[in-house]
């Protein structure tokens, strides 16, 4: 497949989020739309007088039944997911392992989609709880999960909410730091029914992100041997300062709105041709434009992370391609050198692309992961 045929495929969080400015179609209606919606704000409709009860005011069937339809459709479109969730085998070949599905129930009670995997033989060394990227889901892990339970570590995924077989509108994130809580919760959970083994985070690109935050927690950092990071997205970028400045105010008056266009023209995240058809051909795949909670939540958490480095304790082996053009790779290099982390690696594969495990070269990555662990808790016992 070459550069050309690719370029229509989307990437997910890009380090030029929201390309708002090549979706309007001149910029008079880009300062329209933000005036009307600063108007909006600062003018609110005047409320409904104390005197009059809202029963008594004249209600709208039309807004009440189109919110009931969306419902509706939001819920059939999670349980489709849910189906295709269910359906994936991932017992394929000589996969000799125990693995399952079930929900788990998140901070908010939103029911997330979770799997398994766990070696049939031999005693545990090790858990890795895997948090999938944007617009990906966690049944896309299961070969790595197979390197892993190989090599004597049990394995766990999360679908984030409005991911894979997980409750929510599919690809709209309210809000990273409820992500950043369910893997909180999540991790808890396992470490209850894996008492005294240990236990580490697994985090690619926005799920990178997620998984740095949660272990800048002190709680949770104290449940962890350490994290891993793929592609993490640190220094994510608005397409335009003035998307930056916008984006807060758009994420509150219109949060499940997708600019048109965005997203259209994605950047290949993988040199193996066979795994971009595979990706972009699974429904379970978010391809749509972005939307806009979604991306102000990439830019906030990313934001946050940039302004912390200096306070990971948590010991942690970033990985990143030197040809990733979805996140930066000089990011992962910043976290590097500036993280307070004693134990603490990096390594960055000349010309690969984003999805590192997708790559050609992803059984030698994943045995990189492997003996970093391995590694780590030598260092630890």
């Amino acid at each position: 497949m070459s550069t050309a045929e690719m370029e229509p495929l989307t990437s997910g969080a890009s380090n030029r989020i929201i390309p708002i400015l090549k979706t309007l179609r001149t910029s008079l209606v880009f300062v329209q739309t933000i005036l009307i919606s600063l108007l909006l704000l600062l003018f609110p409709r005047r409320r409904i007088s104390p005197r009059m009860s809202s029963d008594s005011m004249p209600q709208s069937p039309t807004k009440s039944s189109k919110r009931r339809s969306l419902w509706r459709l939001e819920e059939e479109d999670t349980l489709r997911r849910r189906a295709l969730a269910e359906g994936i085998d991932m017992a394929d070949g000589d996969f000799q392992c125990r693995w399952g599905t079930y929900l788990f129930f998140g901070v908010r009670r939103n029911a997330l989609f979770c799997r398994s995997w766990l070696p049939v033989t031999g005693e545990l060394k090790g858990i890795l709880i895997i948090i999938h990227g944007l617009n990906e889901h966690s049944g896309r892990y299961g070969q790595f999960a197979k390197q892993l339970t190989s090599c004597n570590f049990g394995v766990y995924a999360m679908d984030w909410i409005g991911h894979g077989g997980s409750d929510g509108l599919h690809g709209y994130v309210p809000s990273l730091d409820h992500v950043v809580a369910d893997t909180g919760s999540f991790l808890e959970k396992i470490k209850s029914e894996h008492p005294g083994v240990p236990c580490f985070l697994f985090g690619h690109s926005t799920g990178g992100a997620v998984v740095l935050k949660a272990a800048t927690c002190p709680r949770i950092e104290g449940m962890l041997e350490g994290i891993i990071l793929t592609s993490p997205a640190l220094r994510v970028k608005p397409a335009h300062p003035i998307v930056g400045a916008v984006a807060p105010i758009f994420s509150l008056i219109v949060p499940r709105f997708q600019f048109k266009g965005a997203n259209k023209r994605g950047i290949p995240v993988s040199r193996d041709p066979a795994a971009l058809v595979a990706k972009y051909s699974d429904p379970l795949v978010y391809t749509g434009p972005i939307r806009v909670r979604t991306g102000h939540e990439i830019l906030r958490i990313s934001s946050y992370l940039m302004r912390n480095f200096k306070f990971v304790t948590v010991p942690f082996f970033v990985l990143h391609g030197t040809a990733d053009k979805v996140t930066d790779p000089l990011a992962s290099q910043d976290l590097y050198n500036e993280a307070a982390s004693q134990f603490k690696d990096i390594k960055l594969y000349d010309g690969f692309l984003h999805d590192l495990l997708f790559e050609p070269e992803r059984e030698e990555i994943g045995q990189d992961i492997i003996s970093w662990m391995e590694k780590r808790l030598e260092y630890q016992f």
